[in-house]
């Protein structure tokens, strides 16, 4: 832990106010008029999952926390939570469902995510901007409903329900982001 001025903040970086843990989403350095700067931050709580605004001045000093980022893989998940596996000591971390299900429609097997750990301890996970998924099942496009891009209901192998061209077929590969959740286009 250090205390940084609250100017040298970056977006990325973990910091402890008022006794919670977030990581800065956002911060924009203002100068208003005749007034002392300050610095205004988005911060997303590690314990809440929830983004909180705060305001520092711009001689005020901020706890950052040191933060070890890791490239693992997904494995499995089953009852006591989300497996993962570092590629290159092939040892396993269990993360717990809280922090990863809001995105478990998104894991696939093999998936090299980003896992932010604060004292070796996992708390946030993030995704690769896009993500190739097979579909498990599509329904047959109606025959001459084809005007204004018309869409249907097709489920991927994890279980995720997305909207895609009539089109897409069972079997295909589609490329979904992972920040909507939404189809990009046929891998």
């Amino acid at each position: 832990m250090a205390f940084v001025p609250s100017t040298n903040l970056r977006k990325g970086q973990a910091i402890k106010v008022n006794g919670e843990l977030g990581l800065i989403l956002e911060l924009e350095h203002r100068t208003p008029g005749n007034l002392n700067g300050f610095v205004q931050v988005i911060m997303r709580s590690f314990n809440s999952g929830k983004s909180k605004d705060f305001r520092f001045n711009a001689s005020e000093k901020v706890d950052v926390i040191e933060v070890d980022r890791q490239k693992l893989e997904f494995s499995y998940s089953d009852n006591t939570g989300y497996h993962f596996m570092n590629p290159e000591t092939y040892d396993t971390i269990t993360m717990p469902g809280a922090l990863v299900d809001d995105l478990k429609d998104l894991l696939i097997e093999n998936l090299q995510v980003e896992v932010l750990f604060i004292e070796e301890n996992p708390v946030s996970l993030d995704l690769p901007p896009s993500i190739i998924m097979e579909v498990k099942e599509a329904p047959e496009g109606v025959k001459g409903d084809s005007a204004n891009n018309v869409q249907k209901a097709v489920t991927l192998v994890t279980g995720k329900i997305v909207q895609a061209p009539l089109f897409i077929k069972t079997g295909d590969k589609l490329i979904i982001d992972s920040r909507t959740g939404k189809y990009m286009g046929r891998a």
